[in-house]
C-alpha cells in the first residue's frame, strides 16, 4: 500500500476544514474553436482551405481562471467586462494544428473601481491588457487588498512588491526585472521561484491555450491549502501539464492533481 506524503495529508486536512473565498478581477472573452479538415490549398492564394466540421465556445482569459478555481471547490466572485470579445481559432483536426486566429473587438471598457466589501482569502488579478484594468488601477488593487494577492499581467510593468507575480519567461525578458515574489513559468521546463527551478511534468503537448490561467488557478488554491508558494508550485506545474495535453481551454478536475 502506497504511503501518503506529508503534503498530501496536510492537503486533506485543509480541504476538510475550509472552503476558500477569492476575488477575481480581470479581462475576459469568448474562446471560439472552429474544427475542420485541411486537404488542399486555395487556388486564389497560398492559404489552406478548412472544411468545417464543428464549433465550440467557452469562456476565455479570466473566465478560464474562474472555471478552474470553481473546479477546486472554491467560492469565486468575478469582476470582469460586460462586453465579450471573441477569439476564434481555426484548427485542422488531422494535424492538430491551429491554422488561423481571428480576434474581434479586442478592447473592452475600463473597470469602474467599484469594489466589494466582503472578506476574501485572496485577490487574483488576471490582466490581459485589453483595457479593463489600467496600470494605475492595477497598483491600486494590489495595495487595497489586505491579504495575499496574485497577479498575472500582460503589461510591461511590475506591480507592488507585496503581490505574487506569475509571469512567463518571454514576458519576464521584456520586463527585465525580478522580484522576490515572482514566479517565472518556463514552459515544459517548469517554473522558477527565487532562483530555484521547480521541474515541469513531461507530457505530449497539444494546445498551450489557457495553460497560464490553469497554472495560476492551481497556484492560488494550493497556496491557500498548503500555506507556501514552494509547496504550491509543483501542483501548478502539474496543472499546466494537464492543460496542454488537451485541445482548447481545459477545465481541471480536482483529483487529477491530488492523485498519484
Amino acid at each position: 500500500m502506497q504511503k501518503k506524503s506529508d503534503t498530501s495529508k496536510e492537503l486533506e486536512v485543509t480541504q476538510q476544514q475550509k472552503q476558500f473565498k477569492v476575488l477575481l478581477i480581470g479581462d475576459s472573452c469568448i474562446d471560439k474553436y472552429v474544427y475542420g479538415v485541411v486537404d488542399r490549398i486555395s487556388p486564389e492564394a497560398p492559404v489552406p482551405v478548412l472544411k468545417w466540421e464543428r464549433e465550440e465556445r467557452t469562456g476565455g482569459m479570466a473566465w478560464n481562471v474562474y472555471d478552474n478555481l470553481l473546479s477546486f471547490g472554491m467560492q469565486v466572485n468575478i469582476l470582469t467586462n460586460e462586453e465579450q470579445p471573441i477569439k476564434t481559432r481555426y484548427v485542422d483536426v488531422r494535424s492538430n494544428q491551429q491554422i488561423l486566429r481571428l480576434d474581434e473587438n479586442d478592447k473592452v471598457s475600463a473597470f469602474d473601481g467599484n469594489l466589494p466589501v466582503k472578506k476574501y482569502d485572496a485577490l487574483i488579478i488576471s490582466d490581459y491588457n485589453k483595457g479593463f484594468i489600467s496600470p494605475e488601477m492595477l497598483n491600486h488593487l494590489v495595495e487595497w487588498f489586505d491579504g495575499p494577492v496574485f497577479v498575472d499581467t500582460k503589461k510591461s510593468m511590475v506591480p507592488p512588491d507585496k503581490a505574487y507575480i506569475k509571469i512567463n519567461e518571454f514576458e519576464h525578458a521584456r520586463v527585465g526585472k525580478t522580484t522576490d515574489k515572482m514566479i517565472i513559468t518556463r514552459g515544459p521546463k517548469g517554473a522558477e521561484y527565487q532562483g530555484k527551478l521547480y521541474p515541469g511534468v513531461k507530457v505530449n503537448t497539444f494546445d498551450v491555450c489557457g495553460a497560464g490561467d490553469t497554472f495560476l488557478s492551481a497556484l492560488v488554491y494550493f497556496y491557500l491549502s498548503l500555506g507556501t508558494i514552494e509547496k504550491a508550485i509543483p501542483y501548478a506545474n502539474k496543472a499546466a501539464s494537464i492543460a496542454v495535453s488537451h485541445f482548447g481551454t481545459y477545465k481541471l478536475k480536482h483529483d487529477e492533481l491530488t492523485k498519484g
